[in-house]
């Protein structure tokens, strides 16, 4: 069921492709934060005419926001002040950016009694294959950021799943990201069971912990694509362009399975929210494809569809949004994963490769950026004194 609008329902002037994505029961969320977009009132703008109800980040979009324009400029000369190193540095810059959009977001927060309304902020990625040191940096931004409308994003690897049962037992909300195989998702639902019975063993309110799972499409397209490009064959090429929605909707299909179990309804009873499904990487780098294909195609009951605000406006604009576009393609669904094997294509090894490539970007994005910052932290002007 679509949760109801902080601002009483009101449409304002917001598209009706965009309104019917939301009567759907699927929630848009933007895929991308800035100092900028804070201080213009960008941010509250989508929230408040355009049904924005949530906001994610990783790294690759901070580093971006922090090396372009001026708008750091001045929390980094307070930081160079102090002597803070670039991961000190780093850690302040984007809490604050995070901790902000929290404050934009809560009116939808709490007008959706916590379901929309939400801010994610990654983990350092580079811990990913550690999981007590991944559980020690989740704790950090969730102090520091001090909201209860945040999500720690923590990587779906195999050394995270532990990481996310911990967390989420301490009550810790989790978007659980870069997640691109059906074995893996069922990995991290069944995570998720395990965190929410250890939150419940330790007396927590089950109702206050939020959780999502982030379900990468559109490179799923990119890798298979490449792989049927090299077979030159009639089969392959009728397959080109259909593994990503077919991979999701059959992600969806677990999801159904999950959390209809009698486990689901127990922790159900206690209060527990479910873990929502939510489609991640949703613009199409192909041009050969509609740039609205990965919101219109994955509609469902339930589900957070996260965008830049490009695909937001393609939808807007021009989008055609059925009702529901998933649960009625579970066949055809497992009918292309067949064809793809039959084709040669290795879908193990396509989303492991998605998996191992994902952490990776996402490491050199931080650490580029640490090292970006390294030299405005030594060249800053300290901030004058006042008399």
């Amino acid at each position: 069921m679509a949760q109801p609008r902080p601002h009483g329902g009101e449409e304002r002037q917001c598209n009706e492709s965009v309104v019917r994505t939301e009567r759907s029961g699927s929630s848009i969320w933007l895929d991308d934060l800035s100092r900028e977009r804070l201080v213009s009132g960008s941010l509250a703008k989508l929230v408040e005419d355009d049904h924005v109800v949530g906001v994610t980040t990783n790294p690759t979009i901070f580093a971006k926001a922090i090396t372009h324009g001026e708008a750091y400029d001045g929390q980094i000369g307070d930081l160079a002040a102090r002597g803070a190193g670039a991961g000190e540095a780093l850690r302040a810059l984007t809490t604050f950016d995070v901790r902000w959009a929290c404050d934009v977001l809560r009116p939808v927060y709490d007008a959706t009694d916590g379901v929309d309304g939400r801010v994610s902020i990654e983990v350092d990625p580079r811990l990913a294959h550690d999981t007590a040191a991944t559980i020690a940096e989740a704790r950090a931004p969730w102090w520091l950021v001090d909201r209860p409308n945040l999500f720690i994003k923590i990587p779906a690897a195999r050394q995270g799943l532990d990481a996310i049962v911990a967390c989420l037992a301490e009550g810790i909300s989790i978007n659980v990201t870069l997640i691109f195989s059906l074995a893996r998702y069922d990995q991290v639902m069944d995570a998720f069971l395990d965190g929410m019975e250890g939150a419940r063993a330790a007396g927590r309110e089950l109702s206050a912990i939020g959780s999502v799972a982030s379900f990468f499409v559109s490179r799923v397209d990119t890798e298979v694509d490449a792989r049927l490009d090299k077979a030159s064959s009639a089969r392959a090429a009728d397959l080109r362009g259909r593994a990503a929605i077919a991979n999701a909707r059959l992600a969806y299909q677990h999801y159904e399975r999950v959390f209809s179990s009698s486990r689901w309804k127990a922790l159900q009873g206690a209060g527990a929210r479910p873990q929502r499904p939510l489609w991640a990487s949703t613009s199409a780098t192909d041009p050969a494809y509609p740039d609205t294909r990965y919101v219109v195609d994955l509609v469902a009951p339930g589900v957070v569809n996260t965008m830049p605000e490009a695909t937001l406006r393609a939808v807007a604009d021009h989008g055609q949004v059925p009702a529901d576009s998933v649960r009625s393609g579970y066949s055809d669904a497992q009918r292309v994963l067949d064809g793809l094997r039959a084709a040669g294509v290795d879908y193990d090894d396509v989303v492991q490769t998605l998996e191992d490539e994902g952490v990776e970007k996402f490491d050199a994005s931080w650490a580029r950026l640490a090292e970006q910052l390294s030299d405005p932290l030594s060249t800053a002007r300290p901030p004058q004194t006042r008399g």
